[in-house]
């Protein structure tokens, strides 16, 4: 069943990220991050899965391949976790991409790398003609 207020989702998302980057800082590599968060929202009794194989569809619904979300929790959101000095425009374009082909809503762009913890959501909503 997927995740009934989805705003409600994210808030724990963003506190918990905000509490792992006030205990460890920025300067690890993203996979100590995914780990960190993954662990904590377990322990918070969220369904969490790391590398999560998303599929991508073309427009016309056909199968063109997959990727790996960092994060996909409760089967509605996804996380893209980055450990840089700053979100780019490439990270941005990246999670957009990710939610309209895999055709899932909602996403958190989230940085750990820099010294201010930077989390942003992104949506996707489809279009209608």
């Amino acid at each position: 069943m997927a995740w009934e207020n989805i705003n409600a989702l994210c808030d724990i998302v963003r506190e918990t990220g905000f509490a792992i980057h006030k205990y460890h800082r920025n300067g690890h590599l993203e996979k100590v991050y995914e780990n960190a968060l993954a662990h904590r929202l377990r322990k918070q009794g969220l369904r969490v899965e790391q590398q999560f194989p998303l599929t991508v569809y073309d427009e016309d619904g056909t199968v063109i391949g997959e990727y790996f979300a960092d994060l996909f929790v409760e089967g509605c959101l996804i996380i893209e976790l980055k450990a840089c000095r700053e979100i780019a425009d490439e990270h941005i374009a990246q999670i957009l991409g990710y939610l309209k082909s895999s055709r899932i809503e909602t996403g958190l762009l989230i940085n750990f790398g820099a010294a201010k913890f930077a989390i942003k959501k992104y949506l996707m909503t489809a279009a209608t003609e």
